[in-house]
């Protein structure tokens, strides 16, 4: 069983700094809570190929986990595809960005999760926390955004 969540933001900024601060996953940390560190290899601006590898707690647990950046068209489109193996895992993932017209940006943050062995009996849990918190989520990035 796979699923998607996802939640819609507005932002007080431009696009483009909205899109600068999400292209560079080093600032997850800022605004989700479960990731503990991340790195990004290689070094250098995010793009195509680009991969993240962080470690997360998720429900007690400490996992690694590693996102490849599958599509990227600045300031618009962000995209990621999980390549670590855990139980549950994100199978794809993304930001959608839009201009508005008096200077702020709307972002749509959605993400795909998917069971594997015996992920496939929690994948339901784990999609109904993330369901549950998607609109917290979605303030939090706001948040960060809007305080850097």
């Amino acid at each position: 069983m796979a699923g998607q969540f996802e939640a819609t933001v507005d932002i007080d900024r431009p696009v483009e700094e909205v899109f600068a601060f999400l292209a560079d996953g080093r600032n997850d940390p800022k605004f989700s809570p479960r990731v503990l560190e991340i790195t990004r290899t290689p070094d250098g601006p995010t793009t195509v190929g680009t991969v993240f590898r962080s470690t997360v707690k998720d429900a007690g647990m400490t996992t690694k986990r590693e996102f490849r950046i599958s599509a990227f068209e600045p300031p618009r489109l962000i995209r990621w595809n999980e390549i670590s193996k855990n139980s549950v895992t994100a199978r794809e993932g993304g930001y959608d960005l839009e201009a508005l017209p008096d200077g702020r940006t709307r972002v749509r943050i959605h993400n795909v999760l998917e069971g594997h062995g015996i992920g496939k009996l929690i994948v339901g849990l784990a999609l109904s926390a993330a369901r549950k918190d998607a609109d917290a989520f979605g303030r939090r990035i706001k948040a960060a955004v809007e305080a850097s």
